[in-house]
């Protein structure tokens, strides 16, 4: 940088030599991360010399990293027009369009930039191109040429890892994860990504201590908190679990993961109020989260809240009408109102989605009984205990209280986990 200022400044200078020196100037204020004053640079290296392809795209590069995506495709562009073989000009003309989220011009540049100069990173950032659309086993075989070509590229084994975890094969995801950290002990999303492998593997201990190491790597992510609290929640360790879940929403106010998790956990912890209150803050970030106004109608219809469960249950149809889930927590509220048609209806469909739902079955059972067909409300209540024993005392918690005769003798079920909610899914993001 020194010796570029003085070059620059000696006076010394015109024409294509000026230009260069501004343009190397420009590589390093990008070095530096300051990719205005780069451009700044390269402009004045254009000007100069029009015919520095190099320019153009060093200053395509420096676009990009100020996410001015459509100005660093006109670079690349102006770079191809003066140099049709540079392979790195079409290499990041396809990351721009990536970015962009144009897969397919992306692969196109992806291809021709192979075709002329194989590169790892140009292969790996192809592979992350098909992933993004859903062809996995396309993506690893470019991962798999990456680390051919370059053994100790960490970041196309992680990538690897990835695709294979999407395929549903979280074994092989987590060898190529053990890979990456290998090579890179510190790669964080490495250690985040492999603790969600292990708990898909069932290996909840080993998961919680890659989230831990994680967490010692970079103490504001808010993802590796709220995974660690899942898997402590698994273990039955509630406030531990809504610790984590704290932190992570100290961490970013706006998690939806993070409040609906919570939820979950006070709700297990029969807080309900609590979680009412982590609902309301998942529906106001997330209108359309049909899921979260149909976990709030079931907390609120436990707690006997008819009007306003009502009211939540009624939203969730309506953003997705064949929603069973939903469907079954609106019977329950009208079941426990005492509108036992209205009940029966809704149970009807739900049972037409999901004929072996069992609180369904059990429901309109009791709700045909409170209607006098004894016959057919003795008949789904059994179907529904054919499928799950002590479905009556998990109904007798809830309000909905049998004959004592019907009740099956045992009585140490577990207080069933938030029904009928859907935890949000953590896949790692390529």
């Amino acid at each position: 940088m020194a010796a570029c200022d003085r070059a620059i400044g000696s006076g010394q200078l015109a024409g294509r030599s000026l230009a260069l020196a501004y343009s190397n100037r420009g590589v390093e204020w990008t070095a530096k991360g300051d990719a205005t004053r780069a451009i700044a640079d390269y402009n004045n290296a254009i000007k100069l010399d029009p015919t520095q392809a190099a320019a153009f795209h060093n200053r395509g590069i420096a676009h990009a990293a100020n996410r001015e995506f459509d100005a660093a495709i006109r670079d690349y562009d102006a770079a191809l027009r003066l140099d049709p073989k540079f392979a790195s000009a079409l290499g990041n003309r396809g990351l721009a369009r990536f970015s962009k989220g144009d897969q397919e011009r992306a692969i196109a540049d992806y291809d021709e930039a192979v075709r002329l100069a194989p590169d790892p990173i140009v292969l790996n950032n192809r592979g992350n191109a098909f992933a993004s659309r859903g062809e996995f086993n396309r993506a690893i075989r470019d991962f798999d040429e990456a680390v051919t070509l370059d053994p100790r590229y960490a970041i196309a084994f992680y990538n690897r890892g990835n695709a294979h975890f999407a395929k549903g094969d979280p074994d092989r995801a987590v060898r190529d994860y053990d890979h990456a950290l290998a090579i890179d002990p510190k790669y964080q999303d490495a250690l985040v990504n492999r603790g969600i492998a292990h708990e898909r593997r069932g290996r909840v201990d080993q998961a919680i201590r890659d989230y831990d190491d994680a967490i010692k790597l970079d103490p504001k992510d808010a993802l590796a908190f709220n995974n660690r609290g899942n898997a402590l929640l698994k273990k039955g360790l509630p406030m531990r679990a809504i610790a984590d879940y704290d932190q992570a929403i100290r961490i970013d106010s706006d998690y939806v993961a993070a409040y609906f998790s919570r939820a979950i956990a006070n709700e297990n912890r029969r807080q309900h109020a609590a979680a009412i209150a982590d609902y309301e803050q998942v529906t106001r970030l997330q209108p359309a989260n049909a899921t979260a106004w149909n976990s709030r109608c079931w907390t609120r219809a436990v707690l006997g809240q008819l009007d306003a469960a009502l009211s939540d249950c009624n939203e969730a149809i309506r953003l997705r009408p064949e929603f069973v889930h939903a469907l079954d927590s609106r019977a329950f509220v009208h079941l426990r109102a005492g509108r036992f048609d209205e009940a029966i209806a809704d149970y009807d469909a739900a049972l037409r989605l999901e004929p072996k739902k069992v609180a369904s079955l059990y429901g309109r059972g009791i709700a045909k009984r409170r209607k006098n067909n004894i016959a057919g409300g003795n008949e789904d209540i059994a179907a529904a205990r054919a499928l799950k024993v002590d479905v009556s005392l998990e109904f007798a918690r809830y309000g909905i209280h049998p004959p004592e005769s019907d009740l099956p003798s045992r009585r140490d079920a577990e207080w069933p986990a938030q029904r009928g909610a859907e935890r949000p899914a953590q896949r790692p993001p390529f």
